[in-house]
């Protein structure tokens, strides 16, 4: 049923934008093109919050920063949700607590984001990614994780693969 309003809520929406994408040419072919960006942010994965306006097409019909999002009710204005830079830390074996502690970055205290934890979702510190790309794995027999993440290397090296594991490396 779930998957069912999902397809009922994309064919809403881009019902929607074909209509409003038909304003913008007939506007192109009057002579007075504008052009609408879209406000910063994206759409929350869920809607957790009240709507501020039902029924909108695209970002402009929201007021003040919300944005024009599709959820199982339809098209809504919502308050913007902000991707903070990192990357979620690799999942360890197993599965995590099967609940959803948040649904976006914006969800999570200081610079933590919203983050898999194999079943559901919790706020974790990001891991750092350094510059650089990791060579291909040295054949030799490392089955051991010696780190996680860039951020447990020094200096410019990077957490690469082994041949069954992980170690730092210095960047090709």
């Amino acid at each position: 049923m779930e998957k069912l309003w999902c397809t009922v809520c994309v064919l809403i929406f881009a019902f929607g934008a074909l209509v409003h994408f038909d304003t913008v040419f007939a506007g192109e072919a009057k002579g007075n093109l504008t052009v609408i960006l879209p406000k910063p942010g994206q759409c929350p994965r869920r809607l957790n919050v009240v709507p501020s306006h039902k029924g909108c097409v695209c970002d402009e019909d929201c007021p003040a920063d919300h944005k024009c999002c599709v959820f199982d009710c339809g098209a809504v204005c919502v308050p913007p949700a902000f991707t903070k830079p990192g990357v979620c830390p690799r999942r360890h074996w197993g599965v995590g607590v099967c609940a959803e502690f948040c649904s976006n970055d914006s969800d999570c205290p200081s610079d933590e984001k919203c983050c898999s934890n194999g079943c559901g979702h919790d706020c974790m510190a990001p891991y750092i990614v350094k510059k650089g790309r990791c060579p291909l794995p040295p054949a030799t027999p490392m089955c051991a994780e010696y780190c996680y993440h860039d951020g447990q290397c020094p200096g410019e090296q990077k957490c690469c693969r082994t041949t069954c594991g992980h170690a730092c490396s210095e960047p090709c």
